[in-house]
């Protein structure tokens, strides 16, 4: 049985993340998408929301299951005996950093193997970060996160942006006492 493992933050899930990943399942007998919990980042989502988001965006693909994990990728590609690891490619400094990732991965774990899988043309600039952006300022992002997603994602960041725009004004209140 092949078992392939899609690692990221998906903070949010996004188009590319689900269009990499139905593709991989293509590749695979079971594909792992595996969400990165980092304490040393900080997230818009928690790890359990973004574990949600990811399974909702792919529940039709019946060979890909969704995991929390943290610590090194070499360890949980250990554990789930997987035979590769898929990471999606959007630009050529994308390639560079995941060469220099699998390298140093593969010094880790000598059977560790990396499939780079290139985006599709039309989500080359969709990233977490700009989905990001363009709900907090209000802006549509119907056309770069999965429809089941549009709405909790739009209602947090816009959340999180009024918040912060709040504490902004609060602490600019307090510097003219």
């Amino acid at each position: 049985m092949t078992v392939y493992i899609y690692p990221g933050s998906f903070d949010p899930f996004t188009n590319g993340h689900f269009d990499i990943a139905r593709r991989a399942a293509g590749l695979c007998d079971r594909l792992i998408v595996a969400v990165l919990t980092n304490s040393r980042k900080k997230s818009h989502f928690t790890s359990a929301e973004r574990v949600a988001m990811a399974r909702v965006a792919l529940q039709s693909i019946p060979n890909i299951e969704v995991e929390a994990f943290e610590g090194l990728l070499v360890d949980f590609f250990k554990q789930h005996q997987a035979s590769a690891v898929v990471r999606g490619l959007r630009s050529e400094s994308d390639f560079r950093f995941e060469a220099e990732l699998a390298a140093a991965n593969k010094l880790l774990l000598p059977t560790y193997e990396t499939c780079l899988l290139p985006c599709r043309i039309d989500l080359a600039f969709n990233s977490s970060s700009i989905v990001r952006e363009v709900a907090a300022y209000g802006g549509d992002i119907s056309n770069m996160v999965p429809a089941a997603l549009v709405n909790q994602i739009t209602v947090r960041l816009r959340k999180d942006a009024g918040l912060s725009q709040a504490q902004h004004l609060n602490s600019e209140d307090s510097s003219h006492i």
